[in-house]
């Protein structure tokens, strides 16, 4: 058996908002990403700008979560979170 065959990714989504307190009350509402088996969310802020976010998570099973990601729930709950533009996405190992 491999032994990276279980081991987790690293996702690393970076964005800008709106407002940060009605983005962080959608995530906080929802965190729909569990069923995409994401996990162990951790949310930064820049010191700079409140609003400038970046969002370091676990993920179990990179096709589900690329699809969970891809899903209109998320891209909908992102907008009514007021999140600007599109996010920047990365898995990693």
């Amino acid at each position: 058996m491999n032994a990276f065959h279980n081991a987790h990714q690293n996702l690393t989504i970076h964005f800008k908002g709106k407002y940060f307190g009605a983005w962080r009350q959608t995530y906080n509402s929802g965190e729909k990403g569990r069923a995409a088996g994401i996990t162990n969310g951790q949310v930064f802020r820049s010191a700079d700008d409140p609003n400038d976010v970046v969002i370091l998570q676990d993920v179990a099973d990179e096709p589900k979560a690329r699809t969970g990601l891809g899903s209109d729930a998320i891209k909908t709950a992102m907008h009514y979170g007021g999140v600007i533009g599109s996010p920047s996405v990365r898995l990693a190992a």
